[in-house]
């Protein structure tokens, strides 16, 4: 079966959790490749250092200041992640509030598998997808992990009345074309999403 049947095949199904993510790649034994964990680990460091980072900005000045920290903070973390691991990565999002958030058209459609699969019950938390893409001519490594969305992730990201005071008017400024509120907890925020060129 060729790559693009493959990767139809897997678009298909559900995307199961940790360790039963369908991915185009993986041999007929079920076998993780070597490189899965290694990008599962790198996937899941980045939230919590992000939340730690946002937690101090909130208590410092509240959410308004948390907006800018967040903008100023996340990528410059992203980038030394990427610097030390090896691995290119980002945030992305199907309502993205940075326009660099924007998912290409394999992140969108993970975004919408994960979706789907929170939808008929699946732990966001557990939600993961990975392949081996060619890319120009290029093997490809990508990863993909859902984030759902914190109770503290309300302030910035929740309905109308649940965002913190100034919140509102703060992104206007910041963020004119932001799509990212109107969130509940637990549900699917965005996606960490790692690739790494196959030497």
């Amino acid at each position: 079966m060729n790559k693009t049947l493959l990767l139809a095949a897997a678009l298909a199904l559900p995307v199961l959790g940790a360790g039963a993510a369908h991915a185009t790649d993986t041999p007929a034994t079920g076998a993780e490749p070597a490189w899965v964990n290694d990008a599962r680990s790198v996937a899941a460091a980045m939230p919590p250092k992000l939340m730690q980072t946002l937690t101090a900005a909130i208590q410092q000045s509240g959410p308004t200041g948390a907006i800018g920290s967040c903008r100023e903070e996340a990528p410059k973390m992203a980038r030394a992640a990427s610097e030390q691991t090896g691995w290119q990565i980002r945030r992305v999002s199907l309502k993205n509030r940075n326009p660099k958030a924007v998912p290409d058209d394999w992140e969108r459609q993970t975004l919408e598998s994960f979706d789907r699969s929170q939808a008929t019950g699946a732990d966001a938390s557990q939600l993961e997808r990975w392949d081996t893409v060619t890319e120009n001519g290029q093997s490809v490594r990508r990863y993909m992990r859902a984030l759902p969305t914190q109770a503290m992730c309300l302030q910035c990201h929740g309905k109308a009345e649940d965002l913190g005071a100034g919140v509102a008017q703060r992104l206007g400024q910041l963020y004119p074309d932001d799509r990212a509120t109107g969130y509940s907890v637990g549900q699917i925020r965005g996606a960490m999403t790692l690739r790494q060129a196959v030497k």
